[in-house]
């Protein structure tokens, strides 16, 4: 024992006590804390909620929504209200594939009308619309005569509008594009549609339908020359084109007669 009292001497004496305990610890006092009151003496009249003290940071705005309904932070715009704008703006559909019915509808009033100026700024569009219709019912004037030509009409349109093609870009200065080319021997088929449909009613092989054959190949031979000449600015060569187109129409109108 005498041990343990020597030992006991021999510790750090030190100022502290007991009694120090209900004081604040740590050097950490603040009388105006609510919650460091003693039981009996908390101020219940006091709003419930947490209040942070003095010196603290203080906590967010408090969350004002309903359960599960969030308050939105961020509305996004409408489907509409991002694409309207967009939407308007856009051509319609007919104009984005190159289908405009006014312009076919004079270009086919030219045709009809050998005599009329022709608008080269319009007859210089790739227009393959007016050209594909006229195809088809070139062939199916043909097949209401009993000839079953679908295949010989487009091939001899392709090879066709391909000569023709090769020979006014070696004629013309500015040059043309197939598309061009294409769409302007299609659209002077028109009155090759008229040849048929009166090999429907009669006979074409006699002497009124050699002399209406005729009229009809050079009634589009000129159209379709007077649209390169007004397309290309190619004047007074009308005669050097005509005669090419001459020949290709001569074809169709010999498969319409026999």
């Amino acid at each position: 024992m005498s041990g343990f009292d020597n030992l006991n001497t021999d510790f750090y004496q030190s100022s502290y006590s007991v009694d120090d305990q209900n004081q604040g610890g740590y050097g950490y006092s603040n009388t105006d804390d609510p919650y460091n009151k003693p039981y009996g003496q908390y101020d219940y009249s006091q709003p419930m909620g947490y209040s942070a003290p003095p010196g603290m940071m203080q906590p967010q705005q408090a969350y004002t929504g309903q359960i599960f309904q969030p308050t939105p932070a961020f509305t996004p715009a409408s489907t509409q209200s991002m694409y309207s704008s967009s939407f308007e703006d856009e051509p319609p559909l007919l104009e984005e594939l190159g289908i405009n019915f006014d312009h076919i509808w004079q270009k086919t009033l030219t045709v009809l009308h050998p005599l009329k100026a022709a608008d080269g700024s319009i007859m210089n569009e790739t227009d393959l619309a007016g050209p594909m219709v006229f195809c088809l019912a070139f062939g199916a004037t043909l097949l209401l005569t009993g000839k079953i030509q679908f295949g010989y009409v487009y091939g001899i349109s392709a090879i066709g509008c391909l000569g023709m093609y090769c020979l006014l870009n070696l004629m013309s200065m500015t040059g043309v594009s197939f598309g061009c080319v294409a769409s302007v021997l299609g659209y002077c088929l028109l009155p090759m549609i008229i040849l048929s449909s009166f090999g429907v009613l009669f006979s074409l092989q006699g002497m009124l339908g050699i002399i209406l054959t005729a009229a009809i190949i050079g009634w589009c031979s000129f159209s379709a020359s007077k649209i390169f000449i007004s397309a290309l600015a190619m004047d007074g060569q009308q005669l050097l084109v005509a005669y090419p187109c001459a020949l290709l129409y001569g074809v169709f109108a010999l498969i319409s007669v026999f």
